[in-house]
């Protein structure tokens, strides 16, 4: 939703800015979490109720979280509340998280597979991947989806790479069809 992204890149840049480059990781790991809990229907249906203050949501919110918010996220939260855009924080989190990737040298990078990878075969990828993007480091989530059929579908960012057997059927049946 570009709305979304609109919305939360000025949060999330002004977060990232705030914070010292030793703080990223704690801020991303409050920032998920928070991100968790703004997706819930309850969260959702306070936040939309004009009984509840931003601060009463600001603390509540505060209180569910795992670890303790430090000021600045919870500086944040408050501010998020205030202009009633709680909804927006998994997105802004997911910016941050960006931004975070890209000051140090780093991609997300989502491998999925029609079999698990594990061992030799994961390593051999990994490093393949890492010449073809220059070196850089290499954060890998693994996810498997028997409907590939064969092969794997690979995101770095924007770029996808296709090479499952799925996508090559499909490719199929688009040049039988023109």
């Amino acid at each position: 939703m570009a709305e979304l992204a609109t919305i939360a890149r000025p949060y999330a840049e002004a977060l990232f800015e705030s914070a010292a480059p030793a703080e990223l990781a704690s801020s991303l790991e409050q920032l998920n979490e928070l991100a968790q809990l703004a997706v819930l229907p309850e969260v959702a249906v306070l936040s939309n109720n004009p009984k509840v203050s931003a601060d009463d949501l600001s603390k509540l919110l505060s209180g569910m979280v795992k670890t303790k918010l430090d000021g600045k996220i919870s500086s944040f939260l408050s501010l998020v509340n205030q202009n009633h855009r709680l909804s927006a924080i998994p997105e802004i989190a997911r910016q941050f998280e960006e931004m975070k990737n890209q000051s140090e040298g780093a991609s997300e990078v989502m491998i999925t597979s029609a079999f698990p990878l594990e061992g030799a075969a994961l390593t051999d990828l990994l490093s393949s991947l890492k010449k073809r993007f220059g070196g850089k480091e290499l954060r890998p989530t693994i996810q498997v989806d028997p409907a590939l059929i064969g092969g794997v579908r690979i995101q770095v960012g924007d770029e996808v790479m296709d090479s499952s057997v799925k996508a090559r059927l499909a490719q199929m049946q688009a040049s039988l069809g023109a």
